[in-house]
């Protein structure tokens, strides 16, 4: 997607919000392929309802910005269904009223039944997410979609963390948003990316960010793509 000066906006704004509400912080951090990282992102510490406001309104904006085609919004369960449900009253707001469903991680075997809950999925699907680190949500969310007869027509994220991908403990040449782009031909939308948060840090004049940036930009150089 072309960068214009109100995206970078966009992206600069959201990741000054997150780093006042504590979602992104900077320290030292494990993630799930191992890595020991300065920053973590956090997007289950949007935890109440000016907070989850906000970022749906970063998502809404970000996505009709982007011109992306979609009928419907997709939420994989668990912190998808808070997503899809907060994205699809803003779209709503902003004039783009879509329906939303998401999964229920076990089937139900009384009422409705089934796993799927919401509006029926059809026509192009969104899903929604708030990063993508495996792409393993990613898939099971494609294979539900597609089981239901409908198309998944993109992905969009909060934070795209713009670093390679692990397969058997060894580092890919792509990140897990690129193979998502690459596998499934989807259009992957993030809110920000790891070049934004880099481009925050050097507009900073806080100690605690300036100090921050050195182990960020050590992180890009080992494991970026």
């Amino acid at each position: 997607m072309s960068n214009t000066p109100a995206q970078d906006t966009l992206a600069q704004d959201f990741v000054a919000f997150a780093v006042e509400s504590r979602v992104l912080r900077f320290g030292e951090f494990t993630t799930k392929a191992g890595r020991l990282s300065p920053y973590f992102f956090n997007a289950g510490l949007f935890d109440d309802g000016a907070k989850l406001g906000r970022l749906a309104e970063f998502y809404a904006r970000r996505l009709i910005a982007s011109g992306l085609q979609f009928d419907m919004l997709f939420g994989p369960a668990y912190k998808g269904i808070t997503l899809a449900a907060a994205v699809a009253i803003e779209l709503a707001r902003l004039g783009h009223n879509k329906p939303f469903a998401y999964n229920r991680k076990e089937a139900k075997d009384h009422g409705e039944g089934g796993t799927l809950v919401g509006a029926p999925v059809q026509g192009r699907v969104l899903i929604i997410d708030d990063v993508i680190s495996a792409g393993t949500s990613v898939r099971e969310s494609i294979e539900m979609i597609k089981a239901a007869g409908a198309t998944p027509c993109g992905v969009t994220i909060a934070l795209d963390r713009q670093e390679k991908a692990t397969a058997n403990g060894q580092d890919a040449a792509e990140s897990a948003v690129q193979q998502v782009q690459q596998h499934y031909g989807l259009p992957v939308v993030a809110i920000a990316t790891l070049a934004d948060l880099m481009g925050f840090l050097d507009g900073q004049s806080d100690a605690a960010l300036v100090a921050a940036r050195p182990a960020v930009q050590a992180y890009r150089q080992r494991y970026g793509v």
